[in-house]
């Protein structure tokens, strides 16, 4: 797949639900993923990762226990490993995640939101 070339915009319109990524292409160890957010996720860690989010289009904030971020699109922001955070969309925004391979997307939370990343067609 990394010798393949793929269109961000042409793989995000082939996502039709929230919350479930898809795996856009892989280097070396890490994904490269994208998703479609809308409304608010769970709070969560990655004690062992940091997480980078890159908005395509919308508008995704990001809560800290002590801060909000709030990104548009081609904005950058880095989530420091064990960081407690909750990311939420209040219209549905396209976002670039990048992570380690076979990241959890609740991290340390669990529950009804994890979901098992999804290949594109």
């Amino acid at each position: 797949m990394t010798d393949t070339v793929r269109n961000v915009q042409d793989a995000l319109s082939t996502i039709t639900e929230h919350w479930h990524p898809h795996r856009l292409t892989s280097v070396n160890d890490y994904d490269v993923k994208v998703v479609k957010l809308q409304g608010e996720f769970v709070w969560h860690t990655h004690p062992d990762t940091d997480e980078l989010f890159m908005v395509v289009s919308g508008e995704l904030t990001i809560q800290l226990r002590d801060r909000d971020v709030v990104l548009g699109p081609n904005d950058v922001f880095v989530v420091p490993k064990g960081v407690e955070h909750c990311p939420k969309a209040d219209h549905e925004t396209q976002v670039i995640l990048f992570e380690p391979q076979g990241t959890v997307n609740t991290g340390d939370a669990g529950g009804e939101m994890t979901t098992q990343l999804r290949e594109l067609n």
